[in-house]
């Protein structure tokens, strides 16, 4: 019953020309941005001849010169009539720092003499402090308090130099450990020494199962003639 009606809902004419299609197509033309741009577009593409000596570029130069000179001068003209008129020469800055530098320059030239000449001493070499200090060095020196003996030259076959030998030998840490020697690269087992025992009896303490006996493993029988056995029979 409706099938004729909807095969002819999808073959609907529209004429091109209505009122309703001609004012969507203005609209459509008024809110494109394609349109919009197109002939800013076509000037883009045809580019642009401007030279150096146009108004619009003088006018742009002379505008940055003038702006760079105002920003150039903009502290100064900020600093201006700020130092003048005041009371003193302390309350100045500038001059306060002058005189500071000033006085440090003075005080430089002031001492300059005795820094030039007070490297420049001259002691008498009998002086009694200088003969003390001789002397307390003497006292400390290392070279005059050890005297070396004369080293010695021992056959060795002497019967010292042999005994010598043997007592150096015998204190000798190599010698001391030589016989531990074909101890090295023995394997062994841990198995019954003091630290695995010792591990194995505090187990046997820790241990749960050895400590308290399970109930359900204990061998019980009841008593037949128990008050509480009679009345439940």
């Amino acid at each position: 019953y409706t099938e004729a009606w909807d095969a002819d809902k999808k073959s609907i004419h529209v004429m091109p020309d209505t009122p309703t299609i001609l004012l969507a197509k203005a609209n459509a033309a008024n809110v494109s941005h394609k349109l919009y741009i197109q002939a800013w577009e076509e000037a883009k593409k045809k580019g642009y001849d401007m030279r150096a000596d146009a108004i619009p570029i003088r006018s742009a130069k002379a505008s940055r010169d003038i702006a760079s000179d105002y920003k150039y001068k903009e502290t100064h003209e900020k600093q201006k009539g700020h130092y003048i008129g005041c009371r003193t020469a302390q309350e100045d800055p500038k001059l306060s720092w002058a005189a500071r530098a000033m006085l440090l320059q003075n005080d430089r030239i002031y001492r300059k003499a005795y820094h030039d000449s007070k490297a420049q001493i001259h002691i008498p070499v009998d002086a009694m402090s200088v003969q003390a200090a001789k002397e307390c060095q003497t006292l400390v020196s290392d070279v005059d308090y050890r005297h070396y003996l004369h080293q010695w030259t021992c056959l060795p076959d002497q019967n010292d130099v042999i005994h010598a030998r043997k007592a150096y030998d015998l204190q000798s840490d190599n010698v001391y450990k030589s016989d531990l020697e074909w101890l090295r690269g023995i394997g062994w087992l841990t198995e019954g020494s003091v630290d695995v025992v010792k591990a194995k009896k505090a187990q046997e303490l820790l241990n749960e199962r050895l400590y308290r006996t399970r109930p359900d493993e204990m061998k019980f029988t009841s008593i037949t003639d128990a008050p509480d056995i009679v009345q439940a029979k």
